[in-house]
Order: C-alpha cells, then sequence, then structure tokens
C-alpha cells in the first residue's frame, strides 16, 4: 500500500481493503477504491479516467465498480461498468452514495467507504455471484493520484 493520506490513517487504509477483500470472497465482481485531494475536472468524468486507468472496463463480466473520493473537493462518485449497471436498480447508486454521505458528514469517512464497499458488494453478489474457479482481476489495494 501506497503512504497514506491526511484523509485517512494507514488502519483506516488497511480496513478498508480488508472489507473489498470480503466482498470480493463472495462475487466475480470487481471493487477499487482510488483517493486524490482534487480535481480540476467534473467528478464523474475524472471518475470514468480513473476507472479505464486502472483497466476496470476490462474485466470479462464488465462488473467492475470504482468508488471515487476527491477529499479535498468533499466530492466523491461511484461508478459501475455496463454488466453490472444493466442489472441494479436504477436508485441503487443514488441510495449507496446518501449511504456513504451520512457518515462522511460526520467525518468518519472509513465507515462511509466501507459502509459503500459492503453495500457494493451485496448486489455484485446478487447479480455476480462468485464463479468456481474466479479470478480476483484488479487489485483490492486503494490507489491514489
Amino acid at each position: 500500500m501506497s503512504q497514506s493520506t491526511p484523509f485517512l490513517t494507514p488502519e483506516a487504509e488497511a480496513e478498508i481493503v480488508e472489507a473489498i477483500r470480503l466482498a470480493e470472497l463472495q462475487t466475480s465482481g470487481e471493487i477499487r477504491v482510488h483517493l486524490e485531494k482534487s480535481t480540476s475536472k467534473v467528478p464523474f468524468d475524472r471518475a470514468l479516467e480513473v476507472f479505464h486507468s486502472l483497466n476496470m472496463h476490462a474485466t470479462e463480466l464488465k462488473n467492475g465498480v470504482l468508488i471515487y473520493v476527491a477529499y479535498l473537493d468533499k466530492n466523491f462518485v461511484i461508478c459501475g461498468d455496463q454488466g453490472i449497471n444493466e442489472l441494479v436498480p436504477a436508485d441503487f447508486w443514488d441510495t449507496t452514495k446518501d449511504l456513504m454521505a451520512s457518515h462522511f458528514k460526520t467525518g468518519d469517512f472509513a465507515t462511509g467507504l466501507v459502509s459503500g464497499i459492503a453495500q457494493v458488494g451485496e448486489q455484485l453478489k446478487t447479480y455476480f455471484p462468485l464463479l468456481e474457479n474466479d479470478q480476483n482481476e484488479l487489485s483490492n489495494e486503494i490507489s491514489k493520484g
């Protein structure tokens, strides 16, 4: 794991990576978290750039989900690939963002991220259950920009 940010302690980062690992034990889906201080771009556009730079679009079932956070800007985006977007309820990403935002508003960023990861994992498990011989296609580590 790269060095910690003022946004999260090393312990919080380890908790987030563990939440990703646990969520992915039940699904063929892939979850990533990307942190950066800020962006001069529209947050969703920047999240899409990061999604592609992390090769999240290259998963076999198109079931990758990125949680992008620009922490100084106080912006975050949840970006799902085509396979998952076609299956989850229309309000799924908004309800997940609301859950995370409720923790972020109190300054509990680690719990917000862990809660969001767990909720995303549940949806991925529903629509993309773990397959026999499943391989972890993407790193669980937090990426930083």
